[in-house]
């Protein structure tokens, strides 16, 4: 089999995921992708593959990659998105499908600060929030901001949110006003990061463990400089079949399986 008989799907509507697409478009190897939502589907716009928008079921997926006849998958689902990864290691391992996780390795150097407090749930970083003070700055997206609402009682919650008409409606469902709510796109430089942390003055930050494509590193250097504490939420940890960690290593990984194909004459 050659590489461009190689059916590639991948999974992702991270910034990541994109700049993997793009990388293949330049080498010219033809892909299919997958977003969740409306925000991914309009990050995957000026990608050249076939782009599917929505969740589908461990079922649907199995389904849909069966159908398409894909014989690669790339995982580059945000590393919290553990369901969804969960879901597709499941898929390709049915159907004998190859799997490779790109994750881009998380920055360490400034997690030895002391103002960076290291946590592995939502509930935990809301029981040390609850301790640091009134106003709590959430860096962690919408998805799981009903249990931040439902943990931090008699808080104010400042959330730098997706401007999405959804995301915003979800923000007002639960409580948040015009003053709590930052409808940005990030990522957000260190500088950004610094001005937004003294123009809303919180008394505590809360970000994931996410990676230098999503600012994490921006965000809690500026909590440094300011002197705020952050309260950084680890990343779940998942053991998968196959894990690289730089854009090279998956363009490698679909070369050498194009290889192995043609060798055992698929």
């Amino acid at each position: 089999m050659q590489l461009e008989q190689l059916q590639i799907h991948i999974f992702g509507g991270t910034s990541d995921a994109i700049t993997l697409c793009q990388l293949l478009d330049k080498n010219h190897i033809h892909y299919s992708l997958s977003v969740a939502t409306s925000a991914g589907e309009m990050l995957a716009a000026k990608v050249k593959g076939s782009v599917i928008t929505g969740r589908m079921t461990t079922e649907q997926m199995q389904q849909w990659l069966v159908t398409q006849k894909i014989n690669l998958v790339v995982d580059a689902t945000h590393p919290f998105a553990t369901e969804v990864s969960h879901n597709i290691m499941i898929a390709c391992s049915t159907h004998s499908i190859n799997y490779v996780r790109f994750e881009r390795p998380v920055e360490v150097e400034i997690c030895d600060n002391p103002l960076i407090i290291n946590v592995d749930s939502v509930h935990q970083a809301c029981i040390l929030a609850n301790t640091l003070g009134k106003r709590v700055f959430l860096t962690t997206g919408s998805k799981q901001l009903i249990e931040y609402v439902n943990l931090l009682i008699d808080k104010q919650i400042i959330a730098r949110v997706l401007p999405t008409v959804d995301v915003i409606e979800n923000c007002y469902k639960l409580g948040l006003g015009v003053a709590d709510i930052i409808a940005m796109k990030g990522p957000f430089s260190h500088e950004m990061n610094i001005a937004l942390y003294q123009t809303y003055q919180p008394d505590v930050v809360i970000t994931k463990e996410s990676g230098y494509a999503g600012g994490f590193q921006h965000k809690i250097t500026a909590c440094v400089a300011l002197q705020i504490p952050c309260i950084v939420i680890h990343r779940p940890r998942i053991v998968y079949p196959y894990k690289v960690f730089s854009l090279d290593d998956v363009l490698a990984y679909i070369q050498q399986t194009a290889h192995q194909k043609i060798t055992h004459g698929e």
